[in-house]
């Protein structure tokens, strides 16, 4: 298997390369009757796409997306939806030079061990530019949850060393920021942070947070198959992503058991918890409450500083990798963990409709 395929009851498959003619996503297991347009899907890939700030890769591509199948008159029609992006700002001769040496934090060396040889034009399915895919599926599941009652925000919580202050943060403001943060005085601290960095040729990194709001109760598989696993899973599978942490993470490891436990509480009308800790998971099963992921997202590999590498002679040598690269990935990379945040939950959620008999029954007596 070519690792390409994800999920078990909705289920998407990416294709294409950063420099080939054209990229996509086939999403199977979307139900029939979910209203569904072309712009819809573009919104989302309009987030993602490349040259929209000085933060970016200069590289100019509209991103318009075509639905080739699985939609008639504005309504999915329960079959397979297949969807394209031609690629139209492709110059794959930029990246002849780099066909015999490895360029270091990049996946040249380990593509080559793997299968003998490597798509080099941009790093062809190791590329960036494969995420497209996932944001298109991801606008689709996004729908959905929305038709659920389920909203998913994401932002930028930190870039190198700055971080955001929650009690300045504007959610409004994530979409005026060039770096996707709702904090403005953090924003601004870190633009002047990652102008110091391009001007010594070099890249940074960040954290993306992710928070799911209207969440059920009950979702999720016991043991290899947890929500909380599966979400970690779907996260680190985006390039450059590093690290993964649920709830208080990693944080959690410093507290002692009365600090990091979450009380329950019954308002009269529903269960709630006292504090979320968790970040919304248990036993890898859904609580109820918000769900909270962060990502850490490693510094751009391409800088033009000059770097100790080998080529395929096993020679070794000094290379400044030149082209169209972003100084930084968060950015755009915020996106792309929600669309595989909500990617990962409306499978699970189609999953867990047959979990209990009394559901089965209920739907189907009716």
């Amino acid at each position: 298997m070519s690792g390409s395929v994800y999920g078990k009851s909705f289920v998407i498959s990416t294709w294409g390369e950063s420099h080939g003619k054209a990229i996509g996503v086939v999403v199977d297991g979307c139900p029939a009757g979910l209203a569904l347009t072309e712009e819809m899907i573009q919104e989302y890939l309009d987030r993602r796409k490349p040259g929209q700030t000085k933060f970016s890769t200069p590289r100019k591509e509209l991103d318009r997306l075509e639905i080739l199948s699985g939609v008639f008159e504005g309504r999915t029609t329960g079959t397979a939806i297949s969807m394209v992006v031609y690629n139209e700002n492709h110059r794959p001769y930029d990246y002849s030079i780099i066909a015999q040496f490895y360029r270091p934090g990049h996946a040249d060396y380990t593509y080559d061990q793997k299968y003998g040889f490597r798509d080099y034009r941009g790093g062809g399915r190791s590329s960036g530019r494969e995420t497209t895919g996932r944001v298109a599926a991801g606008a689709i599941a996004a729908a959905i949850l929305k038709e659920l009652g389920i909203s998913i925000y994401s932002y930028t919580k930190s870039i190198g060393p700055i971080s955001i202050d929650y009690e300045k943060c504007q959610k409004e403001f994530i979409k005026n920021s060039p770096l996707n943060m709702p904090d403005p005085e953090a924003s601004q601290k870190a633009e002047a942070y990652i102008q110091e960095q391009m001007d010594n040729q070099n890249s940074v990194g960040g954290i993306i947070e992710c928070v799911v709001s209207g969440m059920p109760a009950g979702i999720g598989q016991p043991v290899f198959d947890k929500l909380d696993a599966a979400l970690a899973k779907a996260v680190m599978s985006i390039g450059a992503i590093k690290g993964v942490e649920i709830g208080d993470g990693f944080a959690a490891a410093l507290n002692t058991g009365s600090q990091n436990n979450d009380s329950f509480f019954y308002d009269g009308e529903k269960v709630t918890k006292l504090s979320n800790h968790a970040g919304g998971i248990l036993g890898g099963i859904s609580d109820g409450s918000d769900i909270i992921i962060r990502a850490a997202v490693k510094p751009t590999a391409s800088i033009a500083r000059p770097q100790r590498t080998i080529n395929k002679k096993n020679e070794n040598i000094v290379v400044e990798v030149q082209g169209r690269h972003d100084p930084i990935i968060v950015p755009r990379a915020v996106v792309v963990v929600e669309a595989m945040v909500a990617i990962t939950l409306v499978d699970y959620l189609f999953q867990g409709m047959t979990s209990r008999m009394d559901k089965i029954r209920e739907f189907y007596r009716r």
